[in-house]
């Protein structure tokens, strides 16, 4: 397929194979202006939630949305898992989950997403118990799916997305 040499892609060296992903602009392109700057990413780094344990961020901010990485039952000072039972497991994810929010200046009533991770379904009800206290007026949308394993040996883990 022959394309006009004049057209912004081949300034670049660069080709369309026709899937937008591949589409890229020169900065000067009118396309290129009106898609306008990337969001500001910021990295949040809360110390009353525990540490990440590999190469991810506790949460992101990109404009006004928080994307919360999944929280296990781990203690925030001494970094042990919280699991003598199911609800005592969920209650400390969802207090890590809390701290992160409030690092960005958000809560639970901010939360629009989460995605709960459960090792045996049979949990469930109980999980949602818990979960309950924490998003009582206007829940968010919400997903929950069995996993064969989670970090450290966890039962539940929860991640979610916010937006001030």
């Amino acid at each position: 397929m022959r394309r006009a040499r004049s057209h912004p892609f081949f300034a670049w060296g660069l080709r369309s194979t026709g899937v937008a992903s591949d589409v890229c602009f020169h900065p000067n392109h009118p396309a290129a202006k009106a898609i306008g700057p990337p969001s500001r990413r910021e990295r949040i780094k809360c110390k009353d939630a525990p540490a990440a344990i590999g190469p991810y961020s506790q949460a992101v901010l990109a404009g006004g949305t928080l994307y919360c990485s999944g929280q296990i039952a781990l203690h925030p000072q001494t970094g042990a898992m919280v699991n003598s039972d199911i609800e005592e497991e969920t209650t400390q994810v969802l207090d890590n989950l809390g701290a992160v929010l409030r690092e960005a200046g958000m809560g639970f009533r901010h939360v629009v997403q989460c995605t709960v991770y459960l090792r045996d379904m049979n949990d469930y009800a109980r999980v949602n118990e818990v979960y309950a206290r924490y998003f009582s007026a206007a829940p968010p949308a919400r997903e929950a799916v069995e996993v064969g394993m989670l970090p450290r040996g966890a039962c539940v883990e929860v991640s979610c997305i916010a937006v001030k």
